[in-house]
């Protein structure tokens, strides 16, 4: 990975101290997105980090709450030429689906997934921008195994370091493109 194209995405993630609350500091990937090279950027280290992983995937899955993670996952599968799996709020799905509950830092929410959006045995790499303290990516990891789906890898921009979320996936591997202590 060249340190200048890193570099190029890092550069657009912006820092807004006490926000959402006081003592918190957001990491904002909206100049990321706001910037068509950068942006581009992002998806083509995303792009080469899979390629070079992975020899096989049939999906990109991706947190569509009010989540980024559904802004990074269509492009990243357009790009590897295959398919695109909705990881929705509840109720936002329609047809029979799969959900479970977690914890947020500020409560609980509902994810799920349509019933057929994959099957038995299918690879899945779950996309999201930021790892936090993993509740949501550890629904979107619940919600694929219960479809007995193979989940390859948790792929994330931003990792929070010290909130420890990977450590919440256990066995599944996980890998972000920028940390932060």
């Amino acid at each position: 990975m060249s340190e200048e194209r890193l570099r190029r995405v890092r550069d657009r993630v912006r820092n807004f101290p006490d926000f959402p609350e006081p003592g918190g500091l957001f990491r904002d990937i909206s100049p990321l997105l706001k910037d068509p090279v950068a942006f581009r950027t992002l998806i083509d280290l995303l792009e080469d980090h899979v390629r070079a992983t992975f020899s096989q995937i049939d999906f990109i899955a991706g947190e569509c709450l009010d989540s980024r993670g559904f802004l990074l996952g269509p492009p990243l599968a357009q790009r590897l030429g295959i398919g695109f799996v909705l990881i929705r709020k509840k109720g936002k799905l329609p047809g029979p689906t799969e959900s479970v509950s977690y914890s947020l830092e500020y409560g609980k929410a509902e994810l799920e997934i349509q019933s057929d959006a994959v099957a038995p045995g299918q690879k899945v790499i779950i996309v999201d921008d930021l790892l936090a303290t993993g509740g949501t990516m550890c629904a979107a990891c619940e919600l694929l195994k219960r479809l007995k789906a193979e989940i390859l890898e948790c792929l994330v921009v931003i990792e929070l370091k010290p909130l420890k979320g990977s450590e919440k996936l256990n066995s599944i591997p996980f890998y972000s493109l920028l940390q932060y202590d």
